[in-house]
């Protein structure tokens, strides 16, 4: 069986950190609010003229490195993101080119915090399909540029970052016990898309709009709806949440990934969690947490890795991985 094995990871942050009480100048909150409410304490900011090409890019550059390949061994680049350079091209090819990767297919997902998982799921279908042999995938975002900076619901929440995984189709036994991507579980439900929105569009207002949130439906519905995907990847591979190595969460806020573990009966010791420093930072949050947790030693060859996310839409999502 042909599975996609994650090569390398990388990930990076923009220079400009943003605390808490340096929010609690602009908007009426407090670091404790915040930090009780969300568990953030400070998120990372794109500079003027930072775009979310840029960002990817850096990200892209380091997982290259991670796995000892350069432009010409990639096949294929998606680019997870809500927060594109511009309505067309799509963000993926300015990153091909910034690259200077001249083969190939590059294209945007949009699944919004989901996109991540989405983008992963598309580059395992294709590489086993055998449309290339390497992808990078690319989670980047630049939500700063579209929060409402007077709204302290939304503005606290989120940060700008990205992350990058280099995924190699490679021959495997076919079991659990294959390096890889063993199965994905990709959901979606338009009826709640008045929840998490951005008030504008190309089509509908002709402005980038601003991000709006019922936070308290959000969480209502956030935990059922995890429980779901990651309930689906344990029975197609018939394992269990004792035979999780590391949860990978979204990394939207620390109340909703401590009640997702406890209702998985996931370890709290199993549960990476990058939110108290990174924010919210949408298709960007799990591959960061991954790649720190690969980087500070965490995550070994061989560990079983669940990663989950939920989005606006509403989206959500798991897969299951073989490091």
């Amino acid at each position: 069986m042909i599975r996609s094995v994650v090569r390398g990871t990388g990930s990076y942050l923009p220079e400009k950190l943003l605390t808490n009480s340096e929010l609690a100048t602009m908007v009426e909150t407090s670091d404790e609010w915040i930090v009780q409410r969300t568990g953030i304490s400070e998120r990372h900011i794109a500079a003027e003229g930072q775009f979310t090409s840029d960002l990817a890019v850096e990200a892209a550059t380091r997982a290259l490195a991670d796995a000892g390949f350069g432009p010409d061994d990639i096949d294929l680049i998606i680019v997870a993101t809500a927060t594109p350079d511009y309505t067309f091209p799509a963000t993926a090819v300015i990153v091909q080119e910034k690259l200077g990767i001249h083969q190939g297919a590059a294209f945007d997902v949009q699944a919004v915090c989901t996109g991540f998982v989405y983008a992963l799921s598309t580059a395992d279908a294709l590489l086993r399909a055998g449309n290339g042999k390497r992808a990078l995938v690319i989670g980047a975002e630049t939500f700063s540029r579209i929060l409402d900076w007077n709204d302290r619901t939304t503005c606290v929440l989120f940060g700008d970052g990205a992350g990058a995984v280099v995924l190699e189709a490679q021959e495997q036994p076919g079991g659990n016990d294959d390096r890889g991507v063993l199965t994905s579980h990709l959901r979606s439900d338009g009826r709640h898309k008045n929840k998490l929105f951005v008030d504008g569009g190309v089509s509908s207002t002709r402005t980038a709009g601003h991000l709006r949130m019922e936070g308290r439906e959000v969480f209502k519905y956030a935990v059922g709806m995890i429980t779901d995907v990651i309930m689906a990847a344990f029975a197609a591979t018939g394992t269990g949440p004792d035979d999780i190595d590391w949860f990978v969460p979204h990394q939207a806020n620390q109340r909703i990934i401590d009640a997702s573990a406890r209702k998985l009966e996931i370890a709290e010791s199993k549960v990476v969690s990058t939110v108290k420093y990174h924010g919210n930072t949408s298709a960007a949050s799990i591959p960061l947490a991954l790649d720190v947790a690969r980087k500070d030693g965490r995550i070994q060859e061989g560990d079983l890795v669940l990663l989950e996310a939920m989005g606006g839409g509403f989206t959500w999502g798991s897969a299951l991985v073989r490091w």
